[in-house]
């Protein structure tokens, strides 16, 4: 038995790529992705849809990458249709942002059960994003959500919690409990640093190395945490830094960073810890 870390890139922060606001073919985007050592590339159906999933397709496979489907369903069927296009695709699970988000956390738990039973009936496993606007909006409902219904998945994007809870650092141990209740139901994990005010941060600026070291400390104990849980099996994350408006710009329009460049820091990032995690 081994574990293996696999490490994705997102379609959606290849349009553009990087601040000359270039967007390229699909084919020159998966022979980047496959060129920088990634072993896939996830589908987002909030930024992109079903006609760009088909229309990139054969340009992953013929890459040889993995795709991954990042889902929004806004009913509760409607992720059915959408657990049978990944299940063809190949997705090792489908990524959930559930636009059904009841004002409850009551009224949540049927949502979220009905999508568990419909990923079963499917046979095509899914994983619930810690994002903000959807079903897992607020990091303490979550944590009633996962309380609630033990056998809920997480993808863990942390940056939107550090926000939305408008957390300061140092963290206290209270809310570092609170973050790694999260993490111990995590089955993948995303990079992007956030601060308290912003949800992605650009890697290399001085002031915001404090925020960096708190996330390279989050994605550690998230790493570490599931190689305790699993002795075998493909851990997955997903490096998601996406183009404006999420990421910053200047006066000029224009990112202030690289986000490919920053994508490949994140991945080397990455690799070094599971290096470091994985020897005996």
């Amino acid at each position: 038995m081994s574990r293996d870390l696999k490490v994705f890139q997102s379609l959606w922060a290849m349009q553009p790529h990087d601040q000359t606001g270039v967007s390229l073919p699909y084919d020159r985007i998966c022979g980047m992705v496959r060129d920088a050592g990634f072993d896939g590339l996830a589908i987002d159906l909030g930024a992109a849809d079903v006609e760009t999933a088909h229309a990139v397709r054969p340009h992953i496979e013929k890459e040889g990458l993995t795709p991954l489907i990042v889902a929004f369903p806004r009913s509760v069927e409607s992720l059915r249709d959408t657990l049978k296009m990944a299940k063809d695709f190949g997705s090792p699970f489908v990524n959930v942002i559930g636009q059904v988000f009841p004002l409850t956390v009551e009224g949540a738990i049927p949502v979220i059960r009905q999508w568990i039973d419909m990923s079963l009936e499917e046979g095509m496993p899914v994983q619930f994003e810690t994002h903000r606007n959807c079903i897992t909006n607020d990091l303490f409902a979550t944590l009633s959500l996962l309380d609630a219904v033990p056998e809920m998945r997480l993808a863990g994007d942390f940056s939107h919690y550090i926000v939305d809870r408008e957390f300061k650092l140092p963290l206290t141990a209270w809310e570092q409990r609170l973050l790694d209740r999260c993490i111990a139901r995590c089955d993948s994990f995303q990079g992007r640093v956030a601060s308290r005010q912003q949800v992605q941060l650009q890697l290399d600026f001085p002031q915001h190395a404090k925020w960096v070291a708190l996330f390279e400390d989050l994605w550690r104990r998230g790493l570490t945490d599931w190689c305790h849980r699993n002795e075998s099996g493909d851990l997955v994350f997903l490096c998601e830094l996406g183009p404006p408006e999420y990421a910053m710009t200047g006066p000029d329009g224009k990112e202030m960073s690289n986000r490919w460049d920053e994508a490949l820091t994140i991945k080397s990032k990455i690799e070094a810890i599971w290096a470091d995690i994985s020897t005996p």
